[in-house]
């Protein structure tokens, strides 16, 4: 471990260090997890991102118990052509809308306008908002769902020969169908994990040719149930063309950003980059940007380093992937970038009077904007390598700089430790309200669950972006 000292000159040479024994971290005793009963929805299979998606399952479960009993004619006589149609528009329109960037900021800045104030109980709920992935989800699968009923009752119409519904309406709604199926799958956690690229591409090619059979598939069936109304008023008075249109207008909107930048790469070892943009837009401490080499294949993000009273922003990227291996190797002048700066789990930190920050690896890219800016009193505790010989003096000083008293552990020279134990020493010397986590999967589940089964609010990415 190292820590800053303050007794040298920073602007003429690197900050000194003085190494502290790990000891003392690997020997405390965590206290005693809260009862099963109290923790059991502190485990990560019932996260808030869980909760959401089983709270839109169990919203129409309601709403189908209540049609069912409500109404003499039961389900069928509630569960029309139009109400199906009507029930995947909405829940397509809450999966898509709630990943637009302009509402996921609209939903970080509400939930930080809470004061510190308040009991940390609701501080703590309101900390989650990261999770609205949760609704995206939920009205994907059940918007399926509900597409499956829609051409069920369809096929139904037809082969019974009912009016109202053409063949060129069920060609395209099996279509769609089968389109959002496949999606589904590809989103499979498991399938992500390991064919995350094709899962990328499914996702992007058959998002775009399902909005097209969307929009066909809809004015199709306006004109199959419009009657004597015509085409164009009956599209007018429909809401799926409204609720379409705005979909269509939040799927555009990051595209109609798009352009190809000039970056500046700094390579202060094989591991890592530095990434320096000024293209006209210095982003908010705790945002994220999308870059790419291929706009049409493969997008990925990375959290904003902006410099306080400085234009510009750096990108931390570290080596750990077929990508980022080949963008290290291979350094690009130019790269593109496209929609807004958009906001990430670490803006949860204002809602607290004291933050404990823990990171491994690159993961200080996410956490060192909010330690520049002081968004909100910090200590940091960060976990890697070799810190100067794989980021750099320049970085390694600026980091001591900013958190004069940070923790960073050498795990070349005292191997990995106990972050859960150092997260909790971390926590209780600082006298923090809650912990942030940025590091891998394993690990940044294993510290959030280690603290807030011992009562303690913890926070860190749920990787459903």
């Amino acid at each position: 471990m190292i820590k800053a000292s303050t007794h040298r000159d920073i602007s003429s040479e690197p900050l000194d260090v003085a190494t502290k024994a790990p000891d003392k971290a690997a020997n405390l005793d965590l206290p005693p997890q809260e009862s099963l009963l109290r923790r059991i929805g502190k485990h990560p299979v019932l996260m808030h991102y869980n909760r959401l998606i089983a709270l839109v399952v169990l919203a129409n479960l309601a709403f189908l118990g209540f049609a069912a009993t409500s109404n003499p004619g039961g389900l069928s006589s509630v569960l029309d052509l139009s109400t199906l149609s009507n029930l995947v528009l909405a829940h397509f329109a809450l999966a898509i809308l709630i990943r637009q960037q302009y509402v996921i900021n609209l939903l970080f800045w509400l939930a930080t306008r809470a004061p510190t104030s308040w009991p940390l109980s609701i501080r703590w709920i309101l900390g989650k908002v990261y999770h609205f992935g949760g609704l995206h989800v939920g009205g994907a699968v059940v918007g399926t769902v509900w597409l499956a009923f829609l051409v069920r009752a369809l096929v139904f119409h037809v082969t019974n020969g009912l009016p109202g519904v053409s063949i060129g309406t069920v060609t395209l709604t099996y279509a769609l169908l089968l389109v959002l199926i496949l999606m589904v799958i590809m989103a499979l956690p498991p399938i992500r994990a390991h064919f995350h690229n094709r899962f990328e591409v499914t996702h992007r090619f058959g998002g775009w040719t399902a909005l097209l059979l969307w929009w066909a598939q809809s004015v199709m069936f306006i004109n199959d149930q419009r009657g004597v109304l015509p085409l164009g008023d009956a599209v007018l008075a429909s809401p799926s063309f409204w609720v379409l249109g705005i979909v269509t207008v939040s799927i555009i909107l990051p595209w109609l950003r798009l352009r190809k930048v000039s970056v500046r790469i700094e390579k202060p070892s094989s591991h890592v980059v530095l990434a320096r943009f000024n293209h006209g837009v210095t982003p908010f401490a705790g945002s994220s940007t999308t870059i790419s080499r291929n706009p049409l294949i493969e997008w990925h993000s990375f959290a904003n380093v902006p410099a306080p009273g400085e234009d510009g922003f750096r990108l931390t990227i570290s080596r750990a992937g077929d990508w980022t291996g080949a963008l290290i190797n291979d350094v690009p002048e130019k790269v593109w970038v496209k929609g807004i700066p958009t906001a990430g789990v670490g803006n949860i930190d204002m809602l607290f009077k004291r933050v404990v920050w823990v990171a491994t690896g690159s993961g200080i890219g996410p956490t060192l904007p909010h330690l520049l800016a002081k968004t909100a009193p910090a200590h940091l505790v960060w976990s890697t390598r070799s810190p100067r010989k794989t980021y750099g003096d320049a970085l390694v000083d600026e980091i001591l700089t900013a958190e004069p008293n940070a923790l960073i552990w050498d795990t070349d020279t005292h191997g990995r430790p106990d972050l859960v134990k150092l997260a909790y020493e971390a926590y209780k010397s600082f006298d923090a309200e809650a912990v942030i986590v940025i590091a891998n999967k394993k690990l940044t589940w294993q510290v959030v669950y280690g603290m807030e089964s011992r009562g303690i609010p913890a926070y860190g990415a749920i990787w459903d972006s």
